[in-house]
């Protein structure tokens, strides 16, 4: 899965006195900054203080009042742990349900928004869940002749202890704890760390026996979760199953925070290095294709799988908390803005598994498995990336209209208020009231995308350069009532494609990538509608205007000088935008006016189809600001 050079090997006396080491650390997440950047390590706010709207509080209230809320969990979450009729045999119905993810996402937005009916909900499907707990200890649902090997059962298992090991440390539950430990020892009495199905099968597995042996301070469940992948010597190339691949390295990252060794960053590090110089990034800030890592920007099919999308932002997360590089910001706004909102359709309830640049984007008929799941837990961790404290300051990672107030040194608190409608514009007004009058240093992402933002403070402008794709501090004595403005301008880019897209370009406004709706062809153009209008009605007609639709796209030629000013579409997002432009069809001579009018919508658009365009020359075009083209 991983590569020809993935090796598993016995832990050795080093991973053992690292473990007795690291268990010996506060049970609290903590994060050191690392030497090799030198910057502050940025630590996140918990849950539940940090309070957000714009965009992200939309999303997180859609996917609470739209999606969490109208599931069946009786149905589809909790009937086939009551019933554990599940077999081993092939070719039958889905034997994966995640209810593991479901409730750690009930956990986080329970714990993030303190809203009554999550919280209702979570505490009614654990009660439910653990009245399903064999006496052995097993928590499934398979047959007993095939538990634990058959593909998914552990991958459900460990994600079970994860979100039972959440709710304990969110809420205090002690039968949730218990639950976890009793399934924990019933698959370590089953089946070694070190036994090899599917690496995927084993998903998850990690991660949830270090959570078990941080609640419990019990060296027997970290031992197990680290004997799998010997974790602190796990060494692979970059390739596989960007999911599973993505999760091995936050648990390395969950070591390091215990017991911090340079070694347990170096995958993380190749994981950013893969997708910045060597092409695996899509424009849309995530990757994929077939759910593994790839390099050839094809973008139709099942590109951009939302599992690796969240992963991805919380990889990100947690470096831009270990080392303060703004790079992991700018790429968790182009990621969240583009491809993880494009995985929720607008009214909230659908999700999607692929959320492909090229082509049609397929809508997922279940709320079940892992996709939907993982887009509900990192939704609901979407506030933790606001704001961090950093270098005895405040930083400013994502805007958002949100507020929070963030503990700094001295045992002074500051409240902070930002007001802004980003992604619509660049324009963020933050408010700082200190508990006393302090100096502290405030750290405000500066996109990599703006080049001539400008940073004022209480009206007059703040010293020094605001270089894009840094963090801006200023550090000053700070009092109630203190005033920041950024002004961010945002215009047109285009941005150009890489290998299978060599030739074409993206449109890009801010963090935000606009696509084509081919739909929008026949509404704007009447010549256009009037050809496909001539043919039949029947199933026949509609696949040959389709493919009619789809090769006029392909084949249009953008005018870069018919971008026009934005104007507001509010059919995706009540604050969103549309870009007009003009295009010529296929075979038009460029030495005449183009003949087609466009409207390009942005990224999240569910009918969007075309991210890339064929232009005159790429004059004018730049690369993507998140690539690393030194390499």
């Amino acid at each position: 899965m991983f590569g020809n050079r993935t090796h598993v090997h016995r832990i050795s006396g080093l991973a053992s006195s690292f473990l007795g080491l690291a268990l010996l650390a506060t049970a609290s997440l903590v994060h050191a900054a690392p030497t090799e950047s030198g910057a502050a390590p940025f630590v996140p706010l918990v849950p539940g203080k940090t309070s957000v709207g714009g965009e992200i509080g939309r999303r997180m209230d859609l996917t609470i009042r739209k999606n969490i809320l109208a599931v069946n969990v009786d149905r589809d979450f909790l009937r086939p742990f009551r019933d554990k009729k599940s077999t081993g045999r092939m070719g039958q119905s889905r034997k994966y349900v995640g209810l593991g993810k479901f409730i750690l996402a009930l956990v986080e937005f329970g714990a993030q928004t303190d809203d009554a009916k999550v919280l209702a909900l979570k505490d009614r499907v654990i009660g439910e869940l653990l009245k399903t707990q064999l006496p052995d200890g097993y928590m499934g649902i398979f047959q007993e002749k095939d538990r634990v090997f058959t593909l998914w059962d552990l991958h459900e298992m460990v994600y079970l202890i994860q979100g039972l090991v959440a709710d304990y440390r969110q809420s205090g539950n002690e039968a949730s704890l218990d639950a976890a430990r009793k399934l924990a020892d019933y698959i370590m009495q089953h089946r070694k760390s070190t036994d090899k199905p599917r690496l995927v099968g084993k998903l998850g597995t990690e991660r949830a026996f270090i959570a078990l042996g941080r609640a419990t301070r019990e060296n027997k469940y970290t031992e197990y979760g680290v004997g799998g992948m010997d974790l602190p010597h796990w060494n692979a190339p970059v390739a596989g199953h960007a999911y599973t691949f993505m999760n091995v390295c936050l648990a390395q990252l969950d070591l390091y925070d215990m017991s911090p060794d340079e070694k347990l960053l170096r995958q993380s590090r190749r994981v950013i290095d893969q997708l910045r110089a060597h092409d695996s990034l899509l424009v849309s800030g995530s990757c994929t294709r077939r759910e593994g890592f790839h390099t050839d920007q094809r973008l139709d099919g099942n590109v951009s799988e939302t599992c690796a999308t969240a992963y991805l932002i919380r990889l990100l997360h947690r470096m831009l908390c270990l080392e303060g590089k703004p790079i992991y910001g700018d790429m968790m706004e182009r990621a969240i803005h583009n491809a993880l909102f494009a995985a929720q359709l607008p009214d909230g309830r659908r999700l999607r598994y692929f959320t492909p640049l090229g082509g049609r984007r397929p809508i997922y008929p279940h709320d079940t498995y892992c996709c939907p799941n993982n887009f509900r837990r990192i939704v609901a961790e979407l506030p933790s990336m606001v704001y961090y404290r950093a270098g005895g300051g405040l930083a400013v990672n994502l805007f958002t209209a949100s507020s929070a107030t963030v503990p700094i040194d001295k045992g002074v608190r500051v409240k902070v208020q930002q007001e802004t409608d980003y992604p619509t514009s660049g324009n963020v007004l933050l408010r700082l009231d200190p508990s006393i009058p302090a100096r502290f240093p405030l750290r405000l992402q500066i996109p990599a995308w703006c080049k001539n933002a400008t940073v004022r403070v209480n009206g007059e402008k703040a010293p020094g350069p605001v270089t894009a794709g840094t963090f801006f501090v200023v550090d000053r004595l700070w009092e109630r009532g203190d005033l920041v403005a950024i002004d961010m301008p945002m215009t047109w880019r285009l941005v150009r494609g890489r290998k299978l897209q060599e030739g074409r370009v993206a449109v890009l406004r801010g963090p935000m990538v606009y696509c084509l709706d081919p739909e929008w062809l026949v509404a704007l153009n009447p010549a256009v509608a009037k050809k496909l209008d001539e043919l039949p009605l029947d199933e026949k007609g509609r696949k040959a205007r389709r493919e009619q639709l789809s090769k006029l796209v392909r084949g249009l030629r953008l005018d870069p000088k018919s971008l026009g000013e934005p104007v507001k579409d509010t059919t995706r997002r009540p604050d969103g935008l549309a870009c007009p432009a003009r295009a010529w069809s296929p075979g038009k001579p460029l030495s005449e006016p183009p003949d087609l009018k466009l409207k390009l919508t942005e990224f999240p658009d569910p009918g969007g189809e075309a991210t890339y365009f064929l232009v005159p020359d790429l004059s004018g075009t730049v690369d993507d600001e998140l690539l690393d083209m030194s390499k």
